[in-house]
């Protein structure tokens, strides 16, 4: 147990080889001590007395190095488990019947005509871990506070809905329509944890294996954030997470370990159900995962809590004089006990037991099939209960438990332990009936032999289920549910938004910048100025925020304690526990994290935070899309800015920093509402209505990406008569051609928008071309608005057919139509089929690499010059010029010679 400063220390351990012997001959006499043990009683003897100096020791805050793993025995003595407070009788019925309906709901789900499948074997091996966590630990909401959060086992949702069914949360017709959400609406239940799908129920999408023990991490650091910046008290809430010892494999499993140790977060619990079992077979077969974990854990400053056996091997433990039980525990693989758990009792004897004389002696009193049932300690009550509050009352680091277990516990032979347990869906008559003798349910043999299995509840009156809802009640409400209390947000007026709406004047500035203008004047607002929560990769200072560093601070619990090597400089670095800035070091992941915690706040805890993540775009949604889907399933919200954004911009940076491609992925994340824009007054309005559509009345579950450059431009002030409702929708005239004979119309997005007003000038100047320059702030939202109008027009004829809004705004107008921006084609070829008459797209296909911004447009053929071509192009195809013109313009501007271009504005400020 650690506290204070001792709970990060910066030296862990190490033998002190530079520090001199002031006592040689005290030295000399530990260590004939030790030699002596060795020699009288044995190595076993030897190692046990060293283990007990080293527990002494830190029980008296003597600095030792930690044991990184401990033996394959449970880390909690017998002698030391506290009282059980339950009735363990009734529990294991409640139990009983929670696994029957778990397995009978995915087995009926498998019937003829429906085949949706499921899976039975993890909540098998893993329901004990939930049970007590259910009876005696988890927290919920009817204090009115955000109770425990609790990230559930994906494929474990089965016996969730089965326990919900018998407190009556959940009826029969709904458990009958596991995974047909839309067919059997609105008696659908969703596959997994989908808040999304189920927005009363679920808190927490895990499913996508790595993301909840990632996410488990950031929301009790977003907990301990709230509670320092004084926004809700979180103090009583407990984050638990349920994984597998397979899901461990991913790397955001892992990856953020060091965080919740550094910050000492002991308001989380990790539970690992070591079934030992992948999807397809052992998660080490030679070797052993709970040892390996224990090792990575204690590495990365966690408490380790293995409960490896229940209480059947007490007796046997307590006989082990000589080390020889748990040395034969220590050296068997994981793929061995998988066999075990599959085989008799006679084999387990031959086996494990058989190979020494003190082993055999041990058993020789028991039965084959007492032996067969000595088992794992995540299937024993007691033991788990005992763990889970030794990891509740830990102070100063979180607790990860590896509880072993077997996967299809209780299933009978053909599931339990078996490689393909995973897969296997349908129970057959003779598994039903093995199932319901082994549970000790009153079902009676005609009920399983006709027809689908039936649900067994033991009734409303039964002592079973008072039990249950007292245990509940005892424990502030039922678990899971997701529960939206806080309210509208007091919106900033229009005066917040003077400034960047007046334009840049004569300085040229990146679209970056005008968003960071804009968010320095949304924090001074006294309504929701404190509830901005800033977030970045160790990018801060790129994106032009290190002006953020005296007045925000960046939070950290520990405060700062030492001098800032920059300390006497107005934008010094500074750390408080009360920062609003997250600086969650290089991580875009963890970032991520970051940003999903904070905007479910307004769920989690019923108070919204406004989370900004701010990093460069190429390491967005190619990076970390999986959690941007995430965020979308937990229903969050917030503000993405994919800065640096754009496949031409970031010069020298290369391929791998070249983003061209973000935007098309937001559009498939039905949650994101992608801008590009252009300028300052674009960003303020998009903002503003973000703020609305997110944090006023009628609030909706989505999220803002906005792409911003780092390529300096002069920002013109707001037109008098600004589209508002253009910039909204995706698009809007910026500036209508004012000489030439020949009409055409430029559509362009973001960083691309100066080109296509270069081009206009140029085609009106040497070419008799009037253009029009529209700004697409949107491609993504022109088009879902278009597919939209076609829904509906598909299924309403009868109706007035809709007409989409890019059609509307480009209708009558004359000419081509070309598209450019800085991504590729793909991104506003998206609206093509609703453009009215010709269109063109330009764009950066194909991968960037590093150069000048002139010489990397001209060779995507995307500039200014180009533009010109694209559009001459159009206009010859339509005979309003001559093809000759064509070739004039290609040996005119050089196109086809990338070092030819101007190489344009340099640097990748923001």
């Amino acid at each position: 147990m650690a506290s204070g400063s001792d709970r990060n220390p910066i030296i862990i351990g190490g033998l002190p080889s530079q520090v001199p012997d002031f006592d040689p001959e005290e030295t000399r006499e530990w260590l004939d001590s030790l030699d002596a043990a060795v020699d009288e009683r044995g190595r076993e003897r030897a190692r046990y007395l060293m283990l007990r100096l080293i527990e002494r020791a830190r029980e008296k805050r003597v600095a030792v190095p930690e044991m990184r793993s401990t033996d394959y025995v449970n880390t909690i003595a017998t002698k030391d488990e506290p009282f059980f407070p339950g009735n363990e009788e009734i529990e294991r019925k409640i139990l009983n019947a929670t696994r029957w309906n778990a397995a009978v709901m995915v087995s009926r789900a498998q019937r003829p005509g429906i085949g949706v499948g499921g899976h039975i074997a993890t909540f098998a091996s893993s329901a004990s871990l939930y049970d007590v966590g259910f009876n005696h630990f988890f927290r919920g909401k009817d204090r009115g506070d955000g109770g425990d959060q609790v990230f559930f086992q994906g494929h474990a949702s089965p016996g969730v809905y089965a326990r919900a069914f018998l407190l009556d949360r959940l009826s029969e017709s709904q458990l009958d329509g596991f995974r047909q959400e839309k067919s059997r609406y609105p008696d659908g239940l969703s596959s997994y944890p989908h808040p999304r799908s189920m927005p009363d129920f679920w808190e927490f999408p895990t499913v996508s294996m790595g993301l909840g023990p990632i996410g488990a991490i950031f929301q009790a650091r977003m907990n301990r954030y709230m509670e320092a910046r004084g926004i809700a008290d979180t103090s009583k809430s407990h984050v638990w997470a349920y994984l597998g010892d397979g899901e461990m494999d991913e790397p955001e499993s892992l990856g953020q370990l060091s965080i919740a140790a550094r910050e000492g977060l002991d308001n989380l619990t990790f539970v690992v159900n070591c079934n030992l079992q992948r999807l397809d077979g052992p998660v080490r077969g030679n070797g052993k995962i709970m040892q390996e974990l224990e090792s990575q854990f204690r590495g990365a400053g966690w408490n380790v809590i293995k409960l490896v056996w229940d209480r059947s091997w007490d007796p046997l433990l307590a006989q082990d004089r000589d080390g020889v039980l748990v040395n034969k525990l220590n050296t068997t693989p994981d793929g061995q006990f998988q066999t075990y758990a599959t085989e008799t009792g006679a084999y387990i004897r031959e086996h494990f037991f058989g190979g020494d004389h003190r082993l055999r002696k041990m058993v020789e009193g028991m039965t084959d099939d007492q032996i067969l049932h000595l088992g794992r300690g995540g299937h024993d009550h007691k033991k788990i209960y005992a763990a889970y509050k030794a990891a509740k009352e830990h102070k100063g680091q979180p607790t990860v438990i590896l509880a072993q277990t077997v996967k299809g516990w209780t299933l009978g032979p053909s599931f339990e332990g078996r490689n393909a347990t995973h897969q296997m869906k349908k129970l057959t008559v003779d598994d039903l009936k093995h199932f319901r003798d082994r549970l000790h349910l009153p079902i009676p043999d005609k009920e399983l032999e006709s027809g689908l299995p039936p649900y067994y509840h033991p009734g409303r009156d039964s002592e079973e289920i008072q039990y249950m809802h007292d245990r509940r009640q005892g424990l502030d409400g039922y678990v899971p549910t997701r529960v939206v209390r806080s309210k509208p947000l007091t919106l900033p007026g229009d005066k917040t938004y003077a400034t960047v709406k007046k334009g840049s004047g004569q300085q040229s500035i990146a679209t970056t910048m005008a968003f960071v203008r804009l968010l320095k004047d949304l924090m001074r607002d006294k309504e929701i100025g404190k509830r901005f929560v800033l977030i970045a990769p160790d990018e801060y200072r790129t994106f032009g925020m290190d002006s953020f560093f005296p007045s925000s601070k960046i939070y950290n619990p520990q405060g700062q304690q030492y001098e800032s090597v920059d300390r006497e400089l107005l934008l010094a670095y500074k750390e408080s526990p009360t920062g609003q800035m997250l600086h969650d070091g290089i991580t875009e992941a963890g970032c991520t994290a970051s940003l999903i915690a904070a905007g479910s706040a307004y769920a989690t805890h019923g108070e919204p935070l406004i989370p900004v993540y701010v990093f460069y775009s190429m390491f967005g949604f190619q990076r970390t899309g999986d959690q941007f889907w995430q965020m979308a399933d937990q229903l969050s919200r917030g503000f993405v800015l994919g800065a640096t954004a754009g496949r031409t911009t970031l010069t020298g940076e290369g391929l791998q920093h070249a983003d061209g491609h973000s935007q098309l992925l937001a559009s498939t994340n039905p949650a994101a509402v992608a801008y590009d824009p252009a300028y300052g007054y674009e960003i303020a309005h998009i903002v503003k209505d973000g703020l609305r559509r997110m944090y006023g009345e009628n609030s909706e579950d989505v999220f803002y990406y906005l792409t911003v450059y780092n390529e300096p431009i002069q920002h013109p002030a707001e037109p008098e008569n600004v589209d508002v409702e253009g910039i909204l929708k995706g698009l809007h005239r910026l500036k209508q051609g004012d000489k030439g004979t020949h009409p055409a119309q430029i559509m362009a997005s973001g960083v691309a928008v100066p080109w296509a007003l270069e081009a206009q000038r140029i085609l009106a100047d040497e070419w008799d071309v009037k253009a029009d320059v529209w700004s697409a702030t949107s491609w993504n939202e022109l088009r879902r608005d278009a597919v939209a109008a076609e829904e509906h027009n598909l299924l309403h004829p009868e109706e007035e057919q809709r007409v989409p809004y890019v059609t509307t705004k480009l209708e009558g107008t004359e000419g081509p139509k070309v598209a450019v921006s800085d991504w590729m084609r793909a991104v506003p070829d998206q609206i093509a089929r609703w453009v009215p008459g010709t269109y063109q797209s330009l764009g950066a296909d194909g991968f960037g690499f590093a150069d000048t911004r002139g010489a990397a447009r001209r060779f995507f053929h995307i500039d200014a010059q180009s533009i010109v071509l694209a559009v001459l192009t159009e206009l010859a195809k339509e005979g309003k010029v001559d093809r000759s013109a064509l070739k004039q313009a290609i040996d005119r501007y050089q196109l086809l010679d990338a070092s030819a271009a101007d190489p344009g504005a340099a640097g990748g400020d923001a």
